[in-house]
Protein backbone atom coordinates (compact mmCIF):
# COMPACT_ATOMS: atom_id res chain seq x y z
CA UNK A 1 0.00 0.00 0.00
CA UNK A 2 2.90 2.30 0.53
CA UNK A 3 4.54 1.34 -2.82
CA UNK A 4 4.67 2.53 -6.19
CA UNK A 5 5.80 1.72 -9.90
CA UNK A 6 6.64 5.68 -11.05
CA UNK A 7 10.50 6.04 -10.50
CA UNK A 8 10.02 9.79 -11.04
CA UNK A 9 7.90 9.57 -7.32
CA UNK A 10 10.57 7.26 -5.45
CA UNK A 11 12.20 9.84 -3.35
CA UNK A 12 8.67 11.19 -2.35
CA UNK A 13 7.54 7.66 -1.62
CA UNK A 14 10.63 6.63 0.39
CA UNK A 15 9.86 9.97 2.51
CA UNK A 16 6.25 9.46 2.92
CA UNK A 17 7.15 5.48 4.09
CA UNK A 18 8.90 7.11 6.20
CA UNK A 19 7.55 9.82 7.71
CA UNK A 20 4.40 7.01 8.01
CA UNK A 21 6.38 4.38 10.04
CA UNK A 22 7.66 7.68 12.35
CA UNK A 23 4.60 8.52 13.02
CA UNK A 24 2.99 4.68 13.53
CA UNK A 25 6.09 4.47 16.33
CA UNK A 26 5.00 7.91 18.10
CA UNK A 27 2.96 8.07 21.09
CA UNK A 28 0.45 10.78 20.57
CA UNK A 29 1.86 12.93 22.44
CA UNK A 30 4.90 13.60 20.36
CA UNK A 31 2.75 13.51 17.27
CA UNK A 32 0.57 16.27 18.56
CA UNK A 33 4.35 18.33 19.58
CA UNK A 34 5.80 17.94 15.86
CA UNK A 35 2.26 18.78 14.47
CA UNK A 36 2.38 22.02 16.30
CA UNK A 37 6.08 22.88 15.48
CA UNK A 38 5.09 22.06 11.68
CA UNK A 39 1.90 24.06 11.48
CA UNK A 40 3.82 27.07 13.51
CA UNK A 41 6.92 26.74 11.38
CA UNK A 42 5.80 26.06 8.02
CA UNK A 43 2.77 28.39 6.49
CA UNK A 44 1.61 25.86 3.45
CA UNK A 45 0.39 23.82 6.40
CA UNK A 46 -3.09 24.68 7.95
CA UNK A 47 -4.73 23.81 11.84
CA UNK A 48 -8.12 23.64 11.61
CA UNK A 49 -9.35 23.69 14.97
CA UNK A 50 -12.47 22.29 14.81
CA UNK A 51 -14.13 18.93 15.26
CA UNK A 52 -13.79 17.45 11.79
CA UNK A 53 -15.19 13.84 10.06
CA UNK A 54 -11.09 12.55 8.79
CA UNK A 55 -13.27 10.86 5.85
CA UNK A 56 -15.52 13.05 4.30
CA UNK A 57 -14.57 16.91 6.10
CA UNK A 58 -18.30 17.62 7.28
CA UNK A 59 -18.43 18.99 10.97
CA UNK A 60 -18.66 16.35 13.94
CA UNK A 61 -22.08 16.29 16.14
CA UNK A 62 -21.55 15.60 19.76
CA UNK A 63 -21.38 12.19 19.33
CA UNK A 64 -18.19 12.13 18.24
CA UNK A 65 -18.38 10.48 15.06
CA UNK A 66 -19.82 11.48 11.16
CA UNK A 67 -22.98 9.72 11.17
CA UNK A 68 -22.91 9.23 7.11
CA UNK A 69 -19.37 7.69 6.95
CA UNK A 70 -20.14 5.53 10.06
CA UNK A 71 -22.95 4.22 8.13
CA UNK A 72 -21.01 3.36 4.55
CA UNK A 73 -17.84 2.02 6.01
CA UNK A 74 -19.22 -0.38 8.26
CA UNK A 75 -22.04 -1.92 6.02
CA UNK A 76 -20.89 -5.24 6.09
CA UNK A 77 -19.33 -5.23 9.46
CA UNK A 78 -20.37 -7.09 12.39
CA UNK A 79 -18.68 -4.71 14.13
CA UNK A 80 -18.22 -0.97 13.94
CA UNK A 81 -14.87 0.73 13.60
CA UNK A 82 -14.42 4.15 13.17
CA UNK A 83 -11.80 7.45 13.59
CA UNK A 84 -12.61 9.74 15.51
CA UNK A 85 -10.52 13.73 16.55
CA UNK A 86 -8.71 13.45 19.84
CA UNK A 87 -11.11 14.80 22.43
CA UNK A 88 -8.82 17.58 24.62
CA UNK A 89 -11.21 17.75 27.74
CA UNK A 90 -11.48 13.93 27.77
CA UNK A 91 -7.70 13.75 27.62
CA UNK A 92 -7.63 15.27 30.64
CA UNK A 93 -10.01 13.39 32.14
CA UNK A 94 -7.98 10.00 31.22
CA UNK A 95 -5.01 11.73 33.18
CA UNK A 96 -7.03 11.85 36.06
CA UNK A 97 -8.05 15.39 36.39
CA UNK A 98 -11.70 15.12 35.64
CA UNK A 99 -13.75 17.44 34.20
CA UNK A 100 -17.40 18.76 35.11
CA UNK A 101 -19.97 16.40 34.74
CA UNK A 102 -17.61 13.52 33.79
CA UNK A 103 -18.73 9.90 35.22
CA UNK A 104 -17.51 8.72 38.06
CA UNK A 105 -15.92 5.36 36.75
CA UNK A 106 -12.62 6.02 35.97
CA UNK A 107 -9.92 3.61 33.67
CA UNK A 108 -8.54 1.29 35.08
CA UNK A 109 -4.99 1.62 33.81
CA UNK A 110 -2.89 -1.41 33.24
CA UNK A 111 -0.48 -0.07 31.16
CA UNK A 112 1.55 1.97 33.90
CA UNK A 113 5.28 2.12 33.43
CA UNK A 114 7.84 4.35 34.45
CA UNK A 115 9.77 3.41 31.49
CA UNK A 116 9.87 0.77 29.06
CA UNK A 117 12.53 -1.75 28.17
CA UNK A 118 13.31 0.05 25.05
CA UNK A 119 14.09 3.41 26.47
CA UNK A 120 15.91 2.07 30.07
CA UNK A 121 18.49 0.62 27.70
CA UNK A 122 18.63 2.98 24.87
CA UNK A 123 18.87 5.39 27.91
CA UNK A 124 22.34 3.15 28.91
CA UNK A 125 23.79 3.29 25.91
CA UNK A 126 23.16 6.19 24.35
CA UNK A 127 26.52 8.22 25.35
CA UNK A 128 28.98 5.05 24.08
CA UNK A 129 27.19 5.36 20.26
CA UNK A 130 27.24 7.61 17.27
CA UNK A 131 24.51 8.97 16.37
CA UNK A 132 23.29 6.92 13.21
CA UNK A 133 24.60 4.31 15.61
CA UNK A 134 21.39 5.53 18.11
CA UNK A 135 19.41 5.11 15.17
CA UNK A 136 20.35 1.36 14.49
CA UNK A 137 20.16 0.50 18.29
CA UNK A 138 16.71 2.26 18.64
CA UNK A 139 14.61 0.23 15.55
CA UNK A 140 16.54 -2.88 17.38
CA UNK A 141 15.31 -1.93 20.90
CA UNK A 142 11.39 -1.42 19.65
CA UNK A 143 12.03 -5.04 17.95
CA UNK A 144 12.81 -6.81 21.33
CA UNK A 145 9.82 -9.67 22.17
CA UNK A 146 8.42 -10.18 25.51
CA UNK A 147 11.62 -12.20 26.74
CA UNK A 148 14.07 -9.68 25.53
CA UNK A 149 15.21 -11.06 22.42
CA UNK A 150 16.01 -9.05 19.10
CA UNK A 151 14.00 -10.54 16.67
CA UNK A 152 14.60 -8.28 13.31
CA UNK A 153 17.63 -10.40 11.25
CA UNK A 154 21.12 -8.28 11.40
CA UNK A 155 21.02 -8.29 7.50
CA UNK A 156 17.50 -7.02 7.26
CA UNK A 157 18.96 -4.60 9.30
CA UNK A 158 21.82 -3.57 7.61
CA UNK A 159 20.30 -2.97 4.39
CA UNK A 160 17.75 -0.62 5.70
CA UNK A 161 20.42 1.13 6.90
CA UNK A 162 22.81 1.31 4.21
CA UNK A 163 25.64 -0.33 6.88
CA UNK A 164 28.05 -3.20 7.09
CA UNK A 165 26.49 -6.18 9.01
CA UNK A 166 29.40 -5.70 11.36
CA UNK A 167 28.34 -2.17 12.42
CA UNK A 168 25.26 -3.70 13.17
CA UNK A 169 26.66 -6.26 15.67
CA UNK A 170 29.00 -3.87 16.86
CA UNK A 171 25.34 -2.03 18.18
CA UNK A 172 24.31 -5.47 19.35
CA UNK A 173 26.93 -6.28 21.73
CA UNK A 174 26.35 -2.88 23.17
CA UNK A 175 23.01 -3.79 24.07
CA UNK A 176 24.03 -6.90 25.26
CA UNK A 177 26.38 -5.56 28.01
CA UNK A 178 23.47 -3.01 29.57
CA UNK A 179 20.95 -4.09 32.20
CA UNK A 180 19.48 -6.54 32.26
CA UNK A 181 22.33 -8.08 31.12
CA UNK A 182 21.97 -10.56 27.88
CA UNK A 183 18.94 -8.15 26.48
CA UNK A 184 19.29 -8.06 22.70
CA UNK A 185 20.31 -11.40 22.58
CA UNK A 186 19.09 -14.13 19.85
CA UNK A 187 18.14 -16.86 22.24
CA UNK A 188 17.89 -18.09 25.93
CA UNK A 189 21.35 -19.82 25.28
CA UNK A 190 23.03 -17.00 23.94
CA UNK A 191 21.52 -15.04 26.47
CA UNK A 192 22.93 -17.02 29.44
CA UNK A 193 26.42 -17.13 27.64
CA UNK A 194 26.48 -13.19 27.76
CA UNK A 195 25.78 -13.30 31.63
CA UNK A 196 27.94 -16.28 32.32
CA UNK A 197 30.68 -14.13 30.98
CA UNK A 198 29.95 -10.94 33.14
CA UNK A 199 29.75 -13.29 36.42
CA UNK A 200 32.75 -15.07 35.76
CA UNK A 201 35.10 -11.64 36.54
CA UNK A 202 32.60 -11.13 39.43
CA UNK A 203 32.73 -15.12 40.99
CA UNK A 204 34.22 -18.21 40.46
CA UNK A 205 32.38 -20.49 37.85
CA UNK A 206 31.50 -24.37 38.46
CA UNK A 207 33.81 -26.56 36.00
CA UNK A 208 32.41 -26.99 32.85
CA UNK A 209 29.29 -24.56 32.90
CA UNK A 210 30.25 -22.65 29.52
CA UNK A 211 30.77 -25.70 27.80
CA UNK A 212 27.19 -27.59 29.38
CA UNK A 213 25.21 -24.33 28.13
CA UNK A 214 27.01 -23.84 25.35
CA UNK A 215 26.93 -27.34 23.50
CA UNK A 216 24.32 -29.28 25.63
CA UNK A 217 21.71 -26.39 26.19
CA UNK A 218 18.51 -28.54 24.39
CA UNK A 219 19.80 -31.49 26.88
CA UNK A 220 19.91 -28.78 29.86
CA UNK A 221 16.21 -27.70 29.71
CA UNK A 222 15.01 -31.27 29.10
CA UNK A 223 16.88 -32.52 32.06
CA UNK A 224 18.66 -35.27 30.29
CA UNK A 225 21.36 -35.56 33.13
CA UNK A 226 22.71 -39.09 31.53
CA UNK A 227 23.12 -37.64 27.99
CA UNK A 228 25.45 -34.55 29.38
CA UNK A 229 27.31 -36.55 32.03
CA UNK A 230 28.61 -38.82 29.08
CA UNK A 231 29.16 -35.85 26.71
CA UNK A 232 30.92 -34.05 28.99
CA UNK A 233 32.63 -36.60 31.19
CA UNK A 234 31.33 -34.85 34.34
CA UNK A 235 30.35 -36.15 38.05
CA UNK A 236 26.79 -36.48 39.04
CA UNK A 237 28.02 -33.84 41.52
CA UNK A 238 29.48 -31.77 39.33
CA UNK A 239 26.34 -31.38 36.94
CA UNK A 240 24.14 -30.53 40.05
CA UNK A 241 26.28 -27.77 40.65
CA UNK A 242 26.04 -26.36 37.13
CA UNK A 243 22.42 -26.65 37.41
CA UNK A 244 22.71 -25.00 41.04
CA UNK A 245 24.48 -21.93 39.76
CA UNK A 246 22.57 -21.73 36.57
CA UNK A 247 19.62 -22.03 38.65
CA UNK A 248 20.59 -18.57 40.89
CA UNK A 249 22.56 -16.47 39.26
CA UNK A 250 21.77 -16.65 35.39
CA UNK A 251 17.98 -15.71 33.43
CA UNK A 252 17.70 -17.13 30.08
CA UNK A 253 14.91 -14.62 29.68
CA UNK A 254 16.20 -11.19 30.57
CA UNK A 255 12.99 -9.06 29.29
CA UNK A 256 11.19 -10.62 32.26
CA UNK A 257 13.99 -10.62 34.78
CA UNK A 258 14.02 -7.12 37.21
CA UNK A 259 15.45 -4.39 35.30
CA UNK A 260 15.63 -0.84 36.72
CA UNK A 261 13.39 0.12 39.24
CA UNK A 262 10.27 -2.36 37.74
CA UNK A 263 9.39 -4.89 40.45
CA UNK A 264 12.00 -3.46 43.23
CA UNK A 265 10.41 -4.51 46.70
CA UNK A 266 8.75 -2.04 49.01
CA UNK A 267 8.68 0.61 45.96
CA UNK A 268 4.92 1.22 44.85
CA UNK A 269 3.83 1.35 41.59
CA UNK A 270 3.67 4.74 40.21
CA UNK A 271 0.34 5.19 37.91
CA UNK A 272 0.45 7.18 34.76
CA UNK A 273 -2.66 7.64 33.18
CA UNK A 274 -2.61 7.53 28.85
CA UNK A 275 -5.66 8.45 27.36
CA UNK A 276 -6.10 5.69 25.00
CA UNK A 277 -5.01 5.73 21.93
CA UNK A 278 -8.09 3.14 20.70
CA UNK A 279 -11.12 2.74 22.47
CA UNK A 280 -13.20 -0.25 22.09
CA UNK A 281 -16.92 -0.22 24.14
CA UNK A 282 -20.30 -2.25 23.44
CA UNK A 283 -23.61 -0.35 21.52
CA UNK A 284 -25.41 1.49 23.87
CA UNK A 285 -22.83 -0.14 26.83
CA UNK A 286 -24.85 -3.20 26.05
CA UNK A 287 -22.56 -6.57 25.98
CA UNK A 288 -25.24 -8.69 24.07
CA UNK A 289 -24.39 -5.91 21.37
CA UNK A 290 -22.12 -5.22 18.73
CA UNK A 291 -18.88 -3.79 19.57
CA UNK A 292 -17.40 -0.11 18.65
CA UNK A 293 -13.78 0.41 18.24
CA UNK A 294 -13.06 3.70 18.18
CA UNK A 295 -9.44 4.70 16.82
CA UNK A 296 -8.14 8.51 18.47
CA UNK A 297 -6.32 10.53 16.29
CA UNK A 298 -3.53 12.30 17.79
CA UNK A 299 -5.02 15.83 17.47
CA UNK A 300 -8.51 17.18 17.70
CA UNK A 301 -8.66 19.92 14.93
CA UNK A 302 -8.06 19.00 11.25
CA UNK A 303 -4.84 19.57 9.22
CA UNK A 304 -4.62 20.49 5.27
CA UNK A 305 -3.00 21.69 2.79
CA UNK A 306 -3.39 25.78 2.91
CA UNK A 307 -5.35 26.30 -0.07
CA UNK A 308 -4.23 30.29 -0.41
CA UNK A 309 -0.98 29.15 -0.17
CA UNK A 310 -0.89 26.49 -2.99
CA UNK A 311 -2.95 29.08 -4.92
CA UNK A 312 -0.28 31.43 -4.54
CA UNK A 313 2.41 28.89 -5.50
CA UNK A 314 2.29 30.28 -9.30
CA UNK A 315 3.06 34.13 -8.36
CA UNK A 316 6.07 33.20 -5.72
CA UNK A 317 8.68 35.32 -6.36
CA UNK A 318 11.65 33.67 -7.98
CA UNK A 319 14.25 34.29 -4.83
CA UNK A 320 11.46 32.39 -2.95
CA UNK A 321 9.72 29.58 -5.01
CA UNK A 322 11.95 27.00 -4.67
CA UNK A 323 11.76 27.82 -0.34
CA UNK A 324 7.71 28.02 -1.14
CA UNK A 325 7.74 24.55 -2.98
CA UNK A 326 9.68 23.16 -0.11
CA UNK A 327 6.75 24.06 2.39
CA UNK A 328 3.95 22.76 -0.06
CA UNK A 329 5.89 19.65 -0.07
CA UNK A 330 6.41 19.13 3.08
CA UNK A 331 3.05 20.17 4.50
CA UNK A 332 1.60 17.97 1.56
CA UNK A 333 3.96 14.93 3.22
CA UNK A 334 2.59 15.82 6.60
CA UNK A 335 -0.77 15.16 5.96
CA UNK A 336 -0.61 12.27 3.90
CA UNK A 337 1.52 10.50 6.40
CA UNK A 338 -0.76 11.39 8.89
CA UNK A 339 -3.71 10.12 6.92
CA UNK A 340 -1.82 6.79 6.18
CA UNK A 341 -1.09 6.25 10.10
CA UNK A 342 -4.53 6.65 11.16
CA UNK A 343 -6.18 4.44 8.50
CA UNK A 344 -3.19 1.66 9.40
CA UNK A 345 -4.42 1.75 12.76
CA UNK A 346 -7.50 1.26 11.67
CA UNK A 347 -6.78 -1.63 9.21
CA UNK A 348 -4.90 -3.54 12.43
CA UNK A 349 -7.82 -3.15 14.42
CA UNK A 350 -10.59 -4.94 12.26
CA UNK A 351 -7.59 -7.46 11.82
CA UNK A 352 -7.13 -7.81 15.91
CA UNK A 353 -10.84 -7.97 16.68
CA UNK A 354 -11.43 -10.85 14.25
CA UNK A 355 -9.07 -12.79 16.36
CA UNK A 356 -9.38 -11.55 19.66
CA UNK A 357 -13.11 -10.83 20.11
CA UNK A 358 -13.83 -13.37 22.38
CA UNK A 359 -10.72 -12.09 24.64
CA UNK A 360 -12.48 -8.74 24.38
CA UNK A 361 -16.16 -9.97 25.85
CA UNK A 362 -14.97 -13.09 27.68
CA UNK A 363 -11.30 -12.10 29.42
CA UNK A 364 -8.09 -13.40 29.61
CA UNK A 365 -8.44 -16.70 28.77
CA UNK A 366 -10.16 -16.58 25.61
CA UNK A 367 -6.88 -14.86 24.15
CA UNK A 368 -6.60 -15.91 20.89
CA UNK A 369 -2.20 -16.85 20.37
CA UNK A 370 -1.50 -14.72 17.01
CA UNK A 371 1.93 -13.09 16.08
CA UNK A 372 2.41 -9.60 14.42
CA UNK A 373 3.99 -11.86 11.51
CA UNK A 374 0.24 -13.34 10.97
CA UNK A 375 -1.32 -10.31 11.11
CA UNK A 376 1.41 -8.58 8.92
CA UNK A 377 0.89 -11.36 6.17
CA UNK A 378 -2.83 -11.09 6.32
CA UNK A 379 -2.54 -7.16 6.05
CA UNK A 380 0.49 -7.55 3.45
CA UNK A 381 2.60 -5.30 5.02
CA UNK A 382 6.31 -5.65 6.24
CA UNK A 383 5.95 -7.04 9.97
CA UNK A 384 8.05 -3.93 11.24
CA UNK A 385 4.83 -1.94 10.43
CA UNK A 386 2.95 -3.70 12.54
CA UNK A 387 5.34 -3.95 15.83
CA UNK A 388 5.73 0.07 14.95
CA UNK A 389 1.74 0.25 14.73
CA UNK A 390 1.07 -1.75 18.31
CA UNK A 391 4.40 0.16 19.97
CA UNK A 392 3.63 2.72 22.62
CA UNK A 393 -0.04 2.18 22.11
CA UNK A 394 -2.74 1.60 24.76
CA UNK A 395 -6.52 0.20 24.24
CA UNK A 396 -9.24 0.79 26.64
CA UNK A 397 -11.53 -2.48 26.63
CA UNK A 398 -15.40 -2.33 27.54
CA UNK A 399 -15.03 -3.15 31.73
CA UNK A 400 -12.37 0.60 31.45
CA UNK A 401 -9.74 -1.18 31.60
CA UNK A 402 -6.84 0.45 29.63
CA UNK A 403 -3.98 -1.86 28.66
CA UNK A 404 -0.97 -2.04 26.08
CA UNK A 405 -2.10 -2.82 22.77
CA UNK A 406 0.33 -5.30 22.96
CA UNK A 407 -1.46 -7.27 24.96
CA UNK A 408 -3.49 -9.16 21.89
CA UNK A 409 -0.23 -10.56 21.37
CA UNK A 410 0.80 -11.45 24.56
CA UNK A 411 0.77 -15.50 23.68
CA UNK A 412 1.04 -17.09 27.29
CA UNK A 413 -1.66 -14.94 28.93
CA UNK A 414 -4.21 -17.28 28.33
CA UNK A 415 -2.54 -20.07 29.33
CA UNK A 416 -0.73 -17.93 32.39
CA UNK A 417 -4.57 -17.23 33.78
CA UNK A 418 -5.73 -21.11 33.26
CA UNK A 419 -2.53 -21.60 35.72
CA UNK A 420 -3.90 -18.75 38.21
CA UNK A 421 -7.15 -20.04 38.73
CA UNK A 422 -5.81 -23.46 38.68
CA UNK A 423 -3.62 -22.62 41.66
CA UNK A 424 -6.08 -20.04 43.34
CA UNK A 425 -8.51 -23.41 43.53
CA UNK A 426 -6.25 -25.93 44.52
CA UNK A 427 -7.05 -28.31 47.18
CA UNK A 428 -3.60 -29.03 47.91
CA UNK A 429 -0.77 -27.13 46.13
CA UNK A 430 -0.74 -28.71 42.89
CA UNK A 431 3.69 -29.62 41.25
CA UNK A 432 3.86 -28.03 38.11
CA UNK A 433 4.30 -31.57 36.84
CA UNK A 434 0.78 -31.72 37.79
CA UNK A 435 -0.23 -28.93 36.34
CA UNK A 436 0.90 -29.89 33.00
CA UNK A 437 -1.31 -32.95 33.43
CA UNK A 438 -4.18 -30.60 33.72
CA UNK A 439 -3.38 -28.29 31.03
CA UNK A 440 -2.99 -31.54 28.69
CA UNK A 441 -5.96 -32.79 29.67
CA UNK A 442 -7.80 -29.26 28.59
CA UNK A 443 -5.87 -29.43 24.71
CA UNK A 444 -2.35 -26.86 26.02
CA UNK A 445 0.64 -28.81 24.63
CA UNK A 446 3.15 -27.42 27.32
CA UNK A 447 6.23 -28.80 28.82
CA UNK A 448 6.69 -28.12 32.58
CA UNK A 449 9.62 -25.87 32.33
CA UNK A 450 7.25 -23.67 30.56
CA UNK A 451 4.75 -24.04 33.15
CA UNK A 452 7.34 -23.16 36.07
CA UNK A 453 8.26 -19.86 33.89
CA UNK A 454 4.61 -18.69 33.55
CA UNK A 455 3.71 -19.14 37.15
CA UNK A 456 7.12 -17.18 38.36
CA UNK A 457 6.20 -14.54 35.87
CA UNK A 458 2.53 -14.64 37.44
CA UNK A 459 4.65 -14.06 40.86
CA UNK A 460 3.46 -17.33 41.96
CA UNK A 461 5.38 -20.00 44.55
CA UNK A 462 6.27 -23.27 43.57
CA UNK A 463 4.37 -25.68 45.44
CA UNK A 464 6.75 -26.92 48.28
CA UNK A 465 6.71 -23.39 49.33
CA UNK A 466 3.26 -22.63 48.93
CA UNK A 467 2.75 -25.99 51.10
CA UNK A 468 4.97 -24.54 53.63
CA UNK A 469 3.32 -20.60 53.67
CA UNK A 470 -0.10 -22.53 53.59
CA UNK A 471 0.79 -25.14 56.13
CA UNK A 472 -0.95 -27.56 53.96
Amino acid sequence: MFQTQRPQHRTITTAHIAQTMTFLNMPAEEIKDKVDSEVANNPALEYIDERICPYCHRPLGPSGYCARCFAEKNVSEENVYFVSPRDELAVEYYQGGGYSGASSSEPDVDSAQPEDLASYVLRQIGADLEEDEKLIAAYLLTELDEDGFITSPVLEVASYYHVPVSKVEDVIEVIQRADPLGVGSSDPREALLIQLKHLSNLMSIPYQTEEVIRSSYDLLIHRKSREILQRHQLSLKQLQLIEKFIGENLNPYPGRSFWGERGMPGRPDVEVFHFPDVIVSYQNDDPRNQLIIEIVMPIRGYLRVNPAFKKEMKNAPEEKAEQWKSDLDRASLLVKSLDNRNNTMEMLMRAIIRYQEPFIRKGESELVSITRAEIAKELSVHESTISRAVANKSVMLPNRKVVPLSIFFDRSLNVRTVIRDLIRDEKKPLTDAGIVSILQGMGFDIARRTVAKYRAMEGILPARLRKAANGK
